[in-house]
């Protein structure tokens, strides 16, 4: 199977415990699993890889056990024992750092976020970031520092050298016009490139931009999109954009720097639960409760591969290489599952069934509108008697 999970260009986290990789340029889905039992306490919550050659994925189940799995060998190889299910599921999973120094973070729903070290069973250190936490990312540039946020928990940046509390944490918006208290609900963030800067995106179908530089703790840009629950977001190579999706399949494309609407990528049917830009190419990968792996394009925003993978996905993690230059590699294909690029089907689907308007009875009139049509009848009553 090693010759086999090496072609994979997606890897996918599913509810049913199974790790899944997809090769694009053959077709091909391949199923991993660390047992032969499955059930829900193996369901994926968090992906990431180990190292910077991509030759390991870390694999976060709800159980509080993180998997190593090796890319080359095609299997798990280790298993180690990151929370407890009491903590809630892993809202992050993260390696900070490279080569002997580099050390496993994770950070839980409760609040509680802890760093690993190798060979050690113990965290190094541990904080609290706060209840109800929904995601924990690690800054690609500063190896130190991570941001968490969640519902009523605003966004926080650590820096893990220094635990002891965050440098920076996000202030509320102001009330509003009835001098109410505006919810917060951060359930996604990332690190804006050649900045400080953070983007959040929100329960309440907000982009928030946060400066940690300046000494403003609100957000420089507020941005919103749709009016359905943000859930995932992230952010083009170029970094002057974010994709962001909700929990009805909307995704679109959004400017960081005018805060407009880009334009939307169309063809999801089920809430996005992750997304991933392409560190180099402009494609995004997501992934939801309808069961598909999905690749668009982001300069045309058309969809360039659609997969179908049988189980309800959480997470998302793109290998580094370009998607469209895969090399068909000769390998054995055991276990593989051959799958077909959905184009059009449902489309085909949609144009063979009854319009519903010729099918639904009329809708009732309001009572203004009877009232304009019964003036209309004694108009014609008195034209008539007239004539």
């Amino acid at each position: 199977m090693g010759d086999t999970s090496r072609l994979c260009s997606v890897w996918l986290g599913s509810e049913t415990g199974i790790l899944k990789g997809v090769s694009l340029a053959r077709k091909q889905a391949f199923n991993f699993c660390n047992t032969s039992h499955l059930s829900r306490d193996q369901e994926v919550r968090a992906l990431c890889w180990g190292d910077p050659a991509e030759s390991e994925l870390l694999v976060g189940s709800v159980d509080g056990t993180v998997k190593t799995f090796s890319v080359e060998k095609g299997a798990f190889t280790e298993t180690r024992r990151c929370g407890d299910p009491a903590d809630g599921c892993f809202a992050g999973l993260a390696v900070l750092g490279g080569g002997s120094g580099s050390a496993l973070v994770t950070c839980a729903e409760c609040g509680t976020l802890r760093v690993w070290r190798e060979d050690s069973s113990e965290p190094a250190a541990e904080l609290d970031a706060g209840k109800n936490v929904c995601r924990m990312r690690p800054s690609p540039v500063h190896p130190h520092k991570v941001a968490t946020g969640g519902k009523e928990n605003g966004l926080k940046v650590w820096d893990l050298e220094r635990p002891e509390k965050p440098v920076f944490a996000a202030k509320n918006l102001r009330d509003d016009w009835l001098d109410l208290r505006r919810p917060q609900w951060v359930r996604d963030m990332a690190f804006i490139p050649d900045s400080d800067k953070v983007v959040t995106c929100t329960g309440y179908h907000q982009v928030h931009v946060f400066d940690p530089s300046t000494p403003q703790r609100r957000p420089v840009l507020e941005v919103e999109y749709g009016e359905y629950p943000l859930t995932a977001l992230s952010l083009p190579a170029a970094g002057d954009a974010v994709v962001v999706g909700n929990t009805r399949g909307q995704m679109a494309v959004l400017d960081l720097r005018r805060g407009l609407v880009r334009g939307a990528l169309k063809g999801l049917a089920g809430g996005v639960r992750a997304l991933q830009c392409h560190p180099s190419q402009p494609l995004v990968a997501s992934c939801g409760l309808d069961r598909f792996l999905r690749i668009h394009g982001l300069e045309d925003r058309a969809p360039r591969h659609k997969v179908y993978l049988k189980s309800r996905l959480n997470c998302v993690l793109l290998a580094g290489r370009a998607l469209e230059a895969e090399a068909g590699v000769a390998g054995a294909t055991g276990g593989a599952q051959d799958v077909k690029e959905e184009d059009g089907e449902e489309d085909d689907l949609w144009e063979t069934m009854e319009r519903v308007e010729e099918t639904t009875a009329k809708r009732k009139p309001t009572e203004e509108e009877e009232e304009v049509e019964l003036q209309k009848k004694s108009k014609k009553k008195r034209k008539k008697g007239k004539d």
